[in-house]
């Protein structure tokens, strides 16, 4: 099977661009391409993961993956879905974030081997640019009327989009022309959301005489009501554990919907399709041991099989009542603090206002005693066992007392 049949049938393939050529090359030659990630935190997300797993599937048929820290871009920010200028980063906070992501991405793609990956930083080609030189000879291959029709810039259009940013696709274009250039990179892949930044490259290069550039797009994972999966209580489910601990980011699988399970293994996980399929075709409370698996399966991936392990034994315990907190997410707080400081330090709510609305809503509960008081405090004297607060029946997170 061509790899590009591969990864539609596991739901990754949105879009392409010139397919049947692109069709032909993946098959008959071993191909470089590249992913562009904006190292604008410390952390990848759940976004991420996906185009890795991408990537991952590409490198194991074969082909090479180069892998562009946007140290260059990432001074401008993607204004691709934004409504606001994202905030500017100095080039010591980029730096720092560069060397964070490097090692998570070596836990999808291999460094090893005839078609080991490569990582390379376009702030090695971007930061010195000369700007009457670079808008000579790339700024006039991109005509204003086309960029504004673009997706990725007609969120900004009614708060201000500024000329720094609408520079973004030329200089996303103007990287893979680079990699073109310098590793014979034909093919770049990235989330849909990037289309417009992303056939501005193919076209840039066709421009300049060469027809075997090409990319694909790949879907976003989202919910059932469309939305982008991965938000948590305490905002995006990071890669790294220190921002999204290995038993939250199983919690976080073990509870999606029903609905979204089916394509959730197909995307998270190396499972194979008629495993999935026996999994996910049932009804009822059936579902839950494919959720389990999920749950278990990409934690690994993400965190190691002991870290999957034991996020596995805490929900398990939990859910029979015995009480087991060994491998809970824990926040310290001080002795005597308010429950609505508890709720806000768990990451419960986002305010001292919202966690009044969770306790009055009947939402919040420590060891298992509904807290209906919102002045109540939180005092060792209260407790022989561990401390253990609850939101609803998926949210726990133990009170370590100071």
């Amino acid at each position: 099977m061509n790899i590009l049949d591969t990864l539609r049938e596991r739901n990754y393939v949105e879009q392409t661009i010139y397919e049947d050529d692109l069709r032909k090359m993946l098959e008959t030659e071993k191909v470089p391409f590249y992913l562009g990630i904006d190292p604008t935190a410390d952390s990848l997300h759940i976004g991420h993961f996906v185009t890795l797993m991408v990537a991952s599937y590409l490198q194991k048929a074969g082909h090479r993956p180069i892998i562009l820290m946007g140290g260059g871009t990432a001074i401008i920010g993607d204004p691709s879905g934004k409504t606001d200028m994202r905030k500017m980063l100095s080039r010591n906070e980029i730096e720092h974030n560069v060397e964070c992501i490097k090692e998570q991405v070596s836990k999808f793609v291999s460094f090893e081997g005839e078609n080991a990956a490569v990582i390379v930083n376009n702030a090695d080609w971007l930061a010195d640019l000369k700007f009457v030189d670079f808008m000579r000879e790339i700024g006039t291959q991109f005509t204003i009327s086309k960029m504004l029709a673009a997706e990725c810039y007609k969120s900004r259009l009614e708060t201000g989009l500024t000329f720094f940013e609408m520079g973004y696709m030329l200089m996303q274009s103007y990287d893979f022309l680079t990699l073109y250039k310098k590793y014979g990179c034909k093919l770049e892949i990235g989330g849909n959301d990037q289309w417009s930044n992303i056939i501005g490259g193919v076209n840039l290069i066709r421009k300049f005489g060469h027809d075997d550039s090409f990319a694909f797009t790949i879907r976003l994972l989202t919910t059932k009501e469309g939305k982008k999966m991965g938000k948590t209580e305490k905002g995006a489910l990071w890669l790294n554990k220190d921002k999204t601990s290995p038993y939250e980011f199983y919690q976080y699988w073990r509870n999606i919907d029903d609905k979204e399970v089916k394509n959730v293994l197909y995307m998270l996980t190396y499972l194979p399709i008629d495993e999935i399929e026996k999994l996910t075709n049932v009804e009822g409370e059936e579902i839950n041991k494919a959720k389990k698996i999920a749950a278990y399966e990409i934690t690994k991936l993400i965190h190691g099989e002991e870290e999957a392990r034991k996020a596995q034994e805490a929900a398990e315990a939990l859910f029979s009542g015995n009480g087991n907190t060994d491998n809970m997410p824990t926040v310290q707080i001080e002795d005597g603090s308010s429950i609505l400081d508890a709720i806000v330090g768990a990451g419960f709510a986002p305010s001292k206002g919202q966690a009044r609305i969770l306790i009055n809503q009947g939402g919040i509960s420590i060891n298992d005693e509904k807290i209906t008081d919102i002045n109540y405090k939180v005092e060792k004297s209260q407790f022989i066992d561990d401390i253990v607060l609850r939101k609803g029946k998926k949210s726990y997170c133990k009170l370590i007392l100071k």
